[in-house]
């Protein structure tokens, strides 16, 4: 790591997120002149904070992405231009857990039903035998990394047996089994709810496909917070609307935004959100907090934290 950070640019596409003056008012004490950029301002840059990809970055020296994924930036790519990737791997813990909860909290408790109800000013009670609570409820979820584990923390509270899916099988702390990946059938078959927390990559691209879904309970829940692409969206449809599941709770899409003609937003027992499972008003002060730590580390000569490439 042989450069000074003179300029870091906060790139305009974290607007997404939370919007990017903040955070450049939030890192005001680096020594390093921080400013909001857009596509124009990014060679004026030692390094960029940002939401999207741009090829101008490979004349930077340091990208820091806002997200945990990094399945939009070409690391081969980066590698070979000597520009250093790190990511926000550790800030979406509790967030995506509670985001989780809540997807099983309205499930258990029909609040879909009562907000669907309430815009059309209609008083419709459940049936006697709709409505659960989750003590005593089963989960696995499938990716037992940061995500995995603030689910598993914040369902554990709840009272939900949570199991879960990593490659090597090893035990985790806060889950009361794993299974490793080629048992995954073996492992969804006999939960209520399938939770997906795993990166994209090649191994986990439509890892979820219609054998899958088969293997699936008919009265279970199916929730991704992970990516779209984990997800074989035809055959996540086709299960839905056979009664092969009771719903699913989805964040992200093969397609963002979610095309206006997707059956998806028409299904009873399924409660879609923007891709914002892990949004906050203090992302941005997550996001800060590992980007001071990382020009800390760089005037001390030390190793990135959550370095990627």
């Amino acid at each position: 790591m042989d450069f000074e950070l003179e300029r870091l640019g906060v790139h305009e596409s974290v607007e997404a997120v939370f919007p990017p003056a903040e955070l450049v008012t939030y890192l005001t004490d680096l020594p390093a002149e921080v400013a909001v950029v857009d596509d124009d301002g990014i060679d004026d840059c030692d390094g960029v904070v940002t939401l999207a990809y741009r090829e101008a970055f490979l004349e930077l020296d340091w990208i820091h992405s806002i997200q945990a994924g990094y399945d939009r930036f070409p690391l081969d790519v980066l590698e070979d231009h000597d520009v250093i990737l790190t990511n926000s791997a550790g800030i979406h813990d509790r967030t995506i857990g509670e985001t989780v909860a809540s997807y099983l909290l309205m499930f258990a408790r029909r609040l879909h039903d009562h907000v669907a109800n309430q815009q059309e000013r209609r008083w419709d009670r459940p049936e006697w035998d709709e409505a659960f609570t989750l003590p005593g409820a089963t989960a696995c979820v499938v990716g037992t990394g940061t995500l995995g584990s603030g689910v598993a923390e914040t369902l554990g509270a709840l009272g939900v047996r949570v199991t879960g899916v990593r490659r090597s099988g090893d035990p985790v702390p806060g889950f009361d089994e794993v299974y490793a990946t080629d048992r995954l059938l073996e492992a969804i078959g006999d939960v209520e709810f399938v939770i997906v927390t795993v990166p994209l990559t090649d191994e986990t691209h439509h890892l979820f496909d219609a054998e899958a879904f088969d293997a699936m309970r008919d009265d279970a829940y199916f929730v991704n917070v992970a990516r779209g692409s984990v997800v074989d969206e035809p055959a996540l449809i086709d299960a839905l609307e056979s009664g092969e599941l009771a719903g699913a709770a989805l964040d992200v899409f093969e397609e963002e935004p979610l095309p206006e003609e997707s059956p998806l937003w028409g299904m009873d027992e399924v409660i879609i959100s923007p891709h914002c499972a892990a949004y906050t008003r203090d992302y941005f002060r997550d996001v800060g907090e590992i980007v001071r730590e990382n020009a800390d580390r760089l005037a001390d000569g030390e190793e990135f934290y959550n370095r990627v490439v």
